[in-house]
């Protein structure tokens, strides 16, 4: 089991950077590279909470999203052709008095079979830059509210 933590800190309000990350409509792939349009499936969206299918290259998984906590986003898998056991991922806002938001994620990856142990691995060892380059990039983007 590989766990991953990843710090930023962003111009964006913890509103505006859950809006981007619960936008399940066509074009995520351009926040989230691991989420191929033709991928995801959204099952069910509430309010605060949601069940979407999302992966690319072969690697899916079922996640539950969580977003009732204005800190927090929980995202925890509760399927995967490659993930199981503790898998997800923690997204927890702190406002800082200058207007900026720090985010820190903690990304769990249980494998499952032995392509989950072995992507596991690699994520916890060199994939760990590739998490910290996807996440430095959504930075930028703007929520829904702001593009339109």
């Amino acid at each position: 089991m590989s766990t991953i933590h990843l710090h930023q800190t962003t111009t964006s309000t913890p509103e505006q950077y859950i809006a981007g990350l619960t936008d399940f409509g066509p074009g995520r792939s351009k926040l989230f590279g691991n989420s191929a349009d033709e991928y995801l499936e959204v099952h069910h969206r509430g309010r605060s909470q949601a069940d979407v299918t999302e992966g690319s290259g072969g690697i899916w998984e079922r996640l539950h999203y969580d977003w009732s906590d204005p800190n927090r986003v929980v995202l925890t898998t509760t399927d995967s052709n490659v993930w199981g056991g503790a898998s997800g991922h923690t997204y927890s806002f702190t406002r800082q008095p200058n207007g900026t938001t720090d985010i820190d994620v903690v990304v769990v990856r249980d494998g499952k079979n032995l392509k989950g142990r072995g992507l596991g691995l690699v994520l916890g060892t060199i994939g760990r830059r590739v998490l910290e380059r996807a996440f430095q990039l959504r930075q930028g983007h703007r929520s829904p509210e702001q593009r339109g």
